[in-house]
């Protein structure tokens, strides 16, 4: 506030010398205190940041090679295409709107399809909502269900965007931060080895406590949560009434040898979680946008409202696309990882190659503790990954005495 005054004290001052010059006072007043009113609403404090933004940016203007943000540079399988293309030339309607909440013949398929993952009996009017991305279900999830003072458990390291969409929410993340284990010498680190400790984890339920957010497998790590560890995370929801929101955007692609199970399908948790998918992710096409939410209808009128409210619609033909024969066909991927790879460096990454530091996806009080890891986006095409190795090999080379 007395930064305010002296400020506006320090403007007028500069007035009367420009009314000397002629201008109107009147008009300066009014100009001065207009400025002086608060613009942005307090929810986006702390939160105008985005590394995303700033990485990609950085990577377009450089000539490197890319391996930082996470999206591929190769094209999506041939049918996603041709269904996108026949969506655009046939049915002439198919350029209007659609169901505000998904695209009739879509809502169907998903209610079909993931209904028999979950073993639920999925209404497709009242348990599925198609939203623009994964990111869209995320901010729709947040801002129907966290209210001002509602804590949010998170847990490191998350996807960055949990923490910000918690706060525009009025809500306040927890941390829980998973760890790597310790490996013998000479053996290579595993995602797998990353852990949560259960008392920990259980340490941060409190009566204050509305929603945990989940992420299997997890971004940027790779790792596939087990049964065990689901069944923990279960367990406490159960037992502290909390809602679950699972992030599952790269179910379909795991490391050989780990089985991705959702956490949905656990005895007593449909009833309280939100199961997110992503068509972009599964079918590497990630400008089309197009996510869902799934969830029992006690939660999903919510995101309706907040849906109806907001973006209303998402764009047909994509949707179109994605119900192409009414089924929904999951590429077959082998040994490809969830997103990438996280590696343990005390150099940082040599010239020319682009790459996301870890440390952002912890919270601020816990960066320093994991700033000498950076995560590599292995979904690239085979002449991008060579280029990649090159650039390494001349940095080891580098490296040498």
């Amino acid at each position: 506030m007395f930064r305010n005054v002296a400020a506006i004290y320090l403007h007028l001052a500069g007035l009367l010398q420009r009314k000397k010059a002629g201008t109107s006072l009147t008009r300066c007043l009014h100009q001065t205190f207009a400025m002086a009113k608060r613009l942005q609403a307090r929810r986006l404090d702390g939160i105008d940041h985005n590394p995303w933004v700033e990485f990609s940016k950085m990577a377009s203007e450089y000539d490197v090679v890319n391996l930082g943000q996470g999206f591929p540079d190769f094209p999506p399988p041939d049918f996603a295409v041709q269904a996108f293309q026949l969506a655009l030339s046939s049915d002439f309607m198919l350029n209007q709107y659609t169901k505000a909440f998904g695209y009739p013949p879509l809502t169907e398929i998903l209610a079909s399809f993931f209904g028999k993952l979950l073993g639920q009996e999925i209404d497709p009017l009242k348990n599925v909502l198609v939203t623009v991305g994964a990111y869209g279900a995320l901010f729709t999830a947040f801002q129907a269900l966290v209210d001002e003072g509602d804590e949010v458990i998170i847990m490191e390291p998350f996807f960055d965007c949990y923490e910000p969409m918690t706060l525009m929410a009025g809500g306040r993340p927890v941390f829980v931060t998973m760890k790597p284990s310790p490996t013998q010498d000479g053996e290579l680190d595993s995602a797998s080895n990353w852990q949560l400790d259960p008392t920990e984890l259980a340490s941060k339920f409190t009566s204050r406590t509305k929603a945990l957010v989940f992420n299997t497998p997890n971004n940027p790590l790779g790792k596939v949560f087990s049964k065990a560890e689901l069944e923990l995370v279960a367990s406490l929801c159960q037992q502290h009434d909390v809602i679950c929101i699972s992030d599952e955007v790269y179910q379909w692609l795991v490391y050989d040898g780990h089985q991705h199970i959702s956490i949905a399908s656990l005895p007593g948790m449909w009833e309280r979680t939100l199961t997110i998918g992503s068509a972009g992710k599964s079918f590497s096409a990630t400008g089309w946008k197009v996510g869902w939410a799934l969830g029992p209808d006690r939660l999903m009128k919510h995101l309706r409202t907040v849906h109806q409210n907001t973006v209303y619609h998402c764009p047909t033909q994509a949707q179109v696309s994605r119900a192409h024969r009414g089924k929904l066909s999951v590429p077959q991927r082998q040994g490809l990882p969830c997103c990438g790879a996280v590696l343990r460096c005390g150099l940082p990454p040599p010239q020319g190659l682009a790459a996301i530091p870890v440390s952002i996806f912890y919270s601020m009080p816990h960066r320093k503790h994991f700033d000498h890891y950076v995560r590599f986006c292995f979904v690239k095409d085979e002449s991008t990954l060579q280029a990649m190795d090159e650039k390494l090999q001349r940095w080891k080379d580098e490296l040498r005495p």
